[in-house]
């Protein structure tokens, strides 16, 4: 036999014949851009451990949410900072809490925009938990009350899809049957089913204030060395109706991404979380990496291995490098 009777260089040889065979596309479509919204107005403040990304007031969150609509993109989700903390998180459910307002004004400015709402309470809590607490331990099913008025507030709002993040037992269908008796059967559910306790996760609580005052967040989110309790995580909020599922973070959990998506064939996202993004943009800063190549390889990677769609700081960006190559 000759060498070689299968030349797969054939198919790299040039760019057009690398596009014919190209196996997974990131599209505009894919994207999800997350905000971070404050009190007060005319405010964009950038946030010192994520660059390029800002605090906004809702005013400003509502004309950003316009340019990212006219980009393309389907959805933002947003997060917000509130004016005061206490134990029981009370502004994450007000009907007059920064999301809640944010998510009127940025449904009349943007109407067509899918807002998506994080619901969890640690952004809220004066000791930064997710949930309700009694001396140092968290209470899940107290806490599942909490969780549910929280979504609805949202659901009342205007915002299009709810997206409990907290990790406590029994949330989704607790969220769902809040929804449901409330003549918001329509709103979809999107669940952090598989959330891991990471590391990755320290610019976020640094722009959203909600570090704990006290122990971590391992006795609720999940353990980094466990992948077949992703599956369980995955097919328990499946059963209490769950609409769509993610997985966070992103890079490091690939694998678990591909397992779920592979075990349950359901909509399946992916969160590039904030100490991703930084450390991408700190790597590029450095003159380490190319930053536009690494930010869509990265994406890619994501589609590769089974995501729908991709939460991502970047998305704006690429969206604009995306109409670009049109």
């Amino acid at each position: 036999m000759s060498f070689p009777i299968e030349r797969p260089r054939r198919l790299r040889r040039n760019e057009n014949l690398r596009r014919l065979v190209r196996e997974n596309r990131l599209s505009v479509d894919d994207l999800v851009q997350p905000l971070f919204v404050v009190p007060g107005k005319n405010i964009k403040k950038e946030i010192p451990s994520m660059a390029r990304q800002y605090h906004l007031s809702i005013d400003l969150a509502a004309a950003e949410a316009v340019r990212i609509a006219e980009l393309g993109i389907p959805a933002i989700i947003l997060f917000g900072i509130p004016e005061k903390k206490d134990e029981t998180g009370s502004e994450a459910y007000s009907e007059n809490g920064i999301i809640q307002k944010a998510v009127r004004e940025i449904k009349k400015a943007a109407p067509d925009l899918l807002v998506i709402t994080d619901v969890c309470l640690c952004e809220y809590t004066s000791h930064g938990h997710c949930g309700v607490i009694s001396g140092q331990e968290i209470l899940n099913d107290p806490t599942l009350e909490l969780l549910g008025k929280t979504a609805l507030s949202h659901a009342a709002a205007g915002a299009d899809i709810v997206a409990p993040s907290d990790m406590m037992d029994g949330r989704i269908a607790a969220i769902r049957q809040a929804l449901d008796n409330n003549g918001f059967s329509h709103i979809a559910i999107l669940s952090y089913a598989v959330k891991y306790a990471s590391a990755y996760y320290g610019p976020f609580r640094d722009a959203a204030g909600s570090a704990p005052m006290f122990g971590d967040r391992r006795g609720y989110q999940m353990d980094s060395a466990n992948g077949l309790e992703a599956l369980r995580e995955a097919e328990l909020d499946l059963e209490e109706g769950a609409d769509m599922i993610m997985v966070k973070p992103g890079i490091a959990y690939l694998d678990i991404l591909s397992n779920v998506k592979r075990e349950f064939e359901r909509v399946t996202a992916i969160y590039q979380v904030s100490g991703e993004y930084a450390m991408i943009e700190t790597a590029a800063k450095a003159g380490l990496v190319d930053r536009k190549a690494i930010i869509m390889e990265t994406l890619m990677s994501f589609k590769r291995a089974g995501a729908d769609f991709i939460l991502t700081y970047h998305a704006s960006e690429v969206a604009g490098w995306l109409k670009e190559k049109k």
